[in-house]
C-alpha cells in the first residue's frame, strides 16, 4: 500500500497550504507523486486531525455535498447554495478544491501577456495600460501568465477536474501562440474554437474581430450534440460596464457541449459572473473565484437579480448573431 500526502488532503478535506507548512515544519521527505512512509503519513494524519478539530486549519465549506476547504467564506453563497464565489486568487482556489470535484471548467484567464510586452491599450473600455494599478484605473489585475505560473494553474485545473470530463479556455491571438502549447501537455485538446464576435473592435495592427476558445478534455467524453460547428457568431458586449465582459450565450455554448443538469461548474477567473449566469441557465451547480474586489461585487449583483427575476442586469438582450445554427441551439435549449 502506497502512502500519498494528497489522500490526507481529499480525507480531511483541509487547504493544501496548511498541509504544506506541516510537511515543512515537520521535515517529512516526500517522494515521487507526494509519496511518504507510512511512519510519516500518521504523523501528518495525526496532527492535522488534532488541529482541524481546534479550528487551526482552514475552514471546510460544503458546496451540494462536496467538502470544499478554502481559507475564506464564500463572498456569495445562493439560498439554495448552487451557486458560491469565493475572493482569492486563482491557482490558491483551485489548490484548496478535492481532486476530481468538479464536471467542467469554463474560463477566460485575464491574461497579461501581449500588455505587459506592448504596452498598448488606451480604449474606451480599457483605459491607459501606464495607468494600471492606480486609484481610479479601469485596468485590473492581470493574471501573471508565464509559462511556469500557467503550467501550474493548468495541472491544478487537470487535479481538480473529473475523470472524463472538458476544459474550455479562452485566449487572444497572442496567448493562443505563446500558452496553448503548454495545455497539450497536460490536457488532450480536441479543437480550437473561433468566436466571431460580428462587430470589429479594438486593435493597432488590423482590428479584431474574434477570439479563440481552446476545447480539452481529460479522459474520454463525447459531446452533447453533433451540430454545434467551430465558429461561433455571437456580438461582442457593447459599452460593457465591466472590462472584457463576455457574453453569456458564449459560456452558454460551451456547456451546451459539455454539461448536464446538476454539473459542477468552475471559472476560476470569475470577472463579470457571464460564466455564472450560463450555469444558472443551464441548471448546473456553480463555483467560481476572482481576486478583484470589483469582480466579485458585480457579479454578486449581478447573480443575486438574476436568481429573483431572471433578468440579467448586465445584459439586457441577446448576443446572438446571425448564425441559424448557433440560434436554434440555444433559442430551442435542444442539442
Amino acid at each position: 500500500m502506497s502512502y500519498n500526502i494528497q489522500s490526507i488532503q481529499d480525507k480531511l478535506s483541509i487547504v493544501s497550504e496548511d498541509l504544506e507548512e506541516y510537511v515543512r515544519t515537520n521535515k517529512i521527505k516526500v517522494g515521487k507523486n507526494g509519496n511518504v512512509s507510512q511512519k510519516s503519513y500518521q504523523i501528518l494524519l495525526d496532527l492535522c486531525s488534532i488541529n482541524q478539530e481546534q479550528g487551526k486549519l482552514g475552514s471546510v465549506y460544503v458546496l451540494n455535498g462536496n467538502k470544499i476547504p478554502v481559507k475564506e467564506a464564500p463572498y456569495f453563497e445562493s439560498k439554495d447554495e448552487r451557486i458560491s464565489i469565493f475572493q482569492e486568487d486563482s491557482i490558491s482556489f483551485l489548490k484548496g478544491l478535492p481532486s476530481n470535484s468538479v464536471d467542467v471548467i469554463i474560463t477566460d484567464p485575464a491574461y497579461s501577456g501581449m500588455n505587459q510586452r506592448l504596452k498598448l491599450g488606451s480604449g474606451k473600455i480599457i483605459g491607459k495600460y501606464a495607468n494600471a494599478g492606480k486609484e481610479g484605473a479601469r485596468w485590473f489585475e492581470e493574471f501573471h501568465d508565464t509559462d511556469e505560473n500557467y503550467k501550474a494553474f493548468l495541472k491544478e485545473c487537470y487535479r481538480v477536474l473529473k475523470n472524463n470530463r472538458h476544459i474550455y479556455l479562452m485566449f487572444d491571438s497572442y496567448s493562443l501562440l505563446s500558452l496553448a502549447p503548454i495545455a497539450r501537455e497536460i490536457f488532450e485538446v480536441k479543437n480550437v474554437i473561433c468566436w466571431d464576435k460580428a462587430n470589429i473592435g479594438l486593435g493597432h495592427y488590423f482590428r479584431r474581430r474574434h477570439e479563440f476558445i481552446l476545447f480539452a478534455s481529460k479522459g474520454k467524453r463525447p459531446l452533447n450534440s453533433k451540430n454545434i460547428p467551430d465558429v461561433w457568431k455571437i456580438k461582442r458586449i457593447v459599452s460593457a460596464q465591466y472590462p472584457t465582459q463576455k457574453p453569456t450565450e458564449v459560456f452558454e455554448l460551451m456547456l451546451k457541449g459539455s454539461a448536464e443538469e446538476n454539473f459542477v461548474v468552475c471559472d476560476p477567473f470569475l470577472g463579470s459572473g457571464s460564466a455564472a449566469i450560463a450555469a444558472i441557465k443551464s441548471k448546473c451547480k456553480f463555483i467560481g473565484c476572482d481576486i478583484s474586489e470589483k469582480a466579485l461585487s458585480f457579479s454578486k449583483e449581478r447573480i443575486v437579480q438574476y436568481i429573483k427575476t431572471e433578468k440579467d442586469i448586465y445584459q439586457k438582450s441577446s448576443a446572438l448573431g446571425d448564425d441559424e445554427s448557433i440560434n436554434k441551439l440555444l433559442k430551442n435549449g435542444k442539442p
